[in-house]
């Protein structure tokens, strides 16, 4: 077996295997932090709307908040973005998706994908030179922080590398292209990469809870 066939076989069904069970445990968690029912009477009953407003409103910062935040929305939202694309808008990217799931959708040309990896491997540095040499952010920092980020950069820089025929073999840098993306799939349900899932489900209780209350969320 090469190292291709391990990455594209075993490599890839364990990682998939270990993050489909990790968001499942996580998952099962939070339900376990679920309080009982609410004993006190609602000042609203259009929770559910609430909730689904929630999730889409708190993408965006609130005008007080704009002018501090300004960097941060901006080089979050370019990474979201560029991630975006990257992943599933990139042909090969979703023909493996259609290999696996049958589905399929068309995609982008091959310089906006180089284009937006740029952009991305860009934030990913500028973000890690803020966290490092800004006091407060390096104070509250751990190592969940900066493994996040190096198993975001390296399907990114692999990825680029192998497409641009730099460093070993196109097999070779191929293999470890993908070997990334398992590791970065072992790593979502365990580090706060995990919120690119548990997002929607927290400002949704969010949203909903306040409503009861009659609070705007």
């Amino acid at each position: 077996m090469t190292l291709l066939d391990f990455a594209r076989g075993p490599a890839l069904q364990w990682a998939l295997i270990i993050m489909v069970a990790g968001m499942l445990w996580r998952f099962f968690g939070v339900l376990l932090l679920m309080r009982g029912k609410p004993l006190s009477k609602p000042r609203s009953d259009k929770t559910v709307w609430a909730g689904i407003r929630t999730v889409f409103k708190r993408s965006w910062v609130p005008p007080v908040m704009s002018k501090r935040t300004q960097y941060q929305l901006v080089t979050g939202y370019i990474l979201h973005i560029g991630l975006f694309v990257v992943i599933l808008l990139f042909v090969p990217h979703i023909e493996f998706i259609k290999g696996i799931t049958g589905l399929s959708w068309p995609g982008l040309p091959n310089n906006v994908i180089t284009v937006a990896t740029v952009l991305s491997i860009g934030v990913l540095v500028a973000l890690l030179i803020r966290r490092m040499t800004q006091p407060v952010l390096r104070a509250i920092s751990n190592a969940d922080d900066y493994i996040s980020w190096f198993v975001t950069m390296l399907p990114l820089v692999t990825g680029l590398m192998a497409f641009a025929h730099i460093g070993p073999r196109y097999e070779t840098m191929l293999a470890i292209h993908i070997l990334s993306v398992a590791l970065l799939m072992v790593w979502i349900p365990f580090g706060k990469l995990m919120h690119m899932v548990l997002f929607i489900p927290s400002r949704a209780q969010l949203g909903a809870k306040f409503e009861r209350r009659g609070v705007e969320a």
